[in-house]
């Protein structure tokens, strides 16, 4: 261990479109909505994360909430660059430092991103002190936060449900053998939602709005176990332009999001129809695990069990499972070599 490994920190992020989490000495320190709201006057970014968060859709015309990533990429380079400073430096053990620590960072990144959108999340990393930055594709992230031993002669197939995408993947010895990516995930179910109010209740809702019905009584079936209670929803009538409120039910929104879980389910069906057959067998063992925060949708795994005829099982802090795979890989860089992407 040399000096410049005493002014090192280790930090691992996972840059997710909805959330961004960062683990500093095996603890998250950092979890907080992916948005910035900049002043447009001056151009500089007068809030980040949860305070950010707080004004989107209640803004005046002189700031904008931006969502620096989109389908799991960085969409604005300055904006995200900028959310992640104001991360790093919201880590309390950095915060007690004269000077800015040289960092080493694992970020993960989505499969199906390019060369160009890869330099990108390096480049940004680098800005921020980044000296020794690694990627780790998300699918292998979660399947490591899962407990998955990625290194056997032995097939496990993951879907991670972000905010952007979702990624599907079968991993063994320790490379993903096929994925696909989708861009159906945490967003798109929001989105749904927000057109199936304005459509079957003539009622318009704001982004945060549809994201707390998604959370309180969002689901993928119509005949749950457990089902959640109606819920209350506030919004502004189409047609008389007042504020109203109507009740909706749990069964409204599995309806609502029908459509965008039947894709998901065709690209794991896809998936599941590309893998090696050896695999296959293995997987029909082993089952599917979820994880992200879509993977939380009541009655999805479920569903997607009776579509794939296999067990499916959630990870156990499934919005977490990414960040804790990264944190994993930079505690033992060495022995996930092969993993990286330097």
């Amino acid at each position: 261990m040399g000096f410049f490994d005493f002014l090192t920190e280790e930090i691992a992020i996972d840059l997710g479109t909805a959330n961004t989490l960062v683990i500093h000495n095996d603890k998250v320190v950092v979890d907080s909505p992916s948005i910035v709201a900049r002043d447009r006057v001056t151009g500089k970014i007068i809030a980040a994360g949860k305070e950010a968060a707080m004004m989107q859709g209640k803004t005046h015309e002189n700031i904008k909430t931006i969502r620096p990533l989109k389908d799991g990429v960085i969409a604005d380079f300055d904006a995200s660059e900028q959310m992640l400073t104001r991360f790093i430096k919201e880590i309390p053990a950095l915060k007690r430092k004269i000077f800015t620590p040289a960092l080493r960072m694992v970020i993960c990144i989505p499969s199906g991103i390019t060369e160009v959108e890869m330099r990108a999340v390096k480049e940004s990393a680098e800005r921020v002190n980044g000296k020794e930055v690694y990627l780790i594709h998300e699918p292998m992230a979660a399947a490591i936060g899962i407990g998955v031993d990625i290194m056997q002669p032995k097939g496990n197939m993951i879907v991670d449900i972000g905010g952007g995408t979702t990624e599907i993947a079968v991993i063994a010895l320790g490379g993903i053998v096929c994925d696909k990516s989708v861009k159906i995930a945490g967003d798109v179910f929001t989105n749904d939602i927000v057109y199936y109010m304005r459509t079957q209740h003539n009622l318009y809702v704001g982004e945060r709005t549809a994201e707390k019905i998604k959370i309180q009584i969002g689901a993928a079936t119509e005949d749950l176990e457990v089902p959640p209670e109606d819920m209350s929803v506030q919004g502004r009538d189409l047609l008389t332009g007042k504020p109203k409120q109507v009740e909706i039910s749990y069964r409204e929104i599995a309806k609502a999001l029908d459509k965008s879980i039947l894709r998901i389910e065709d690209a794991v069906m896809e998936t599941l129809s590309q893998t090696p057959p050896e695999l296959a067998a293995d997987i029909y063992n082993t089952g599917v695990y979820l994880a992200g925060g879509g993977s939380m949708l009541r009655g999805l795994d479920k569903r997607l069990s009776q579509k794939t005829e296999l067990p499916v099982y959630i990870a156990e802090d499934p919005l977490r499972a990414v960040v804790r795979g990264t944190g994993i890989t930079l505690k033992n860089i060495s022995k996930f070599k092969s993993v990286l992407i330097k």
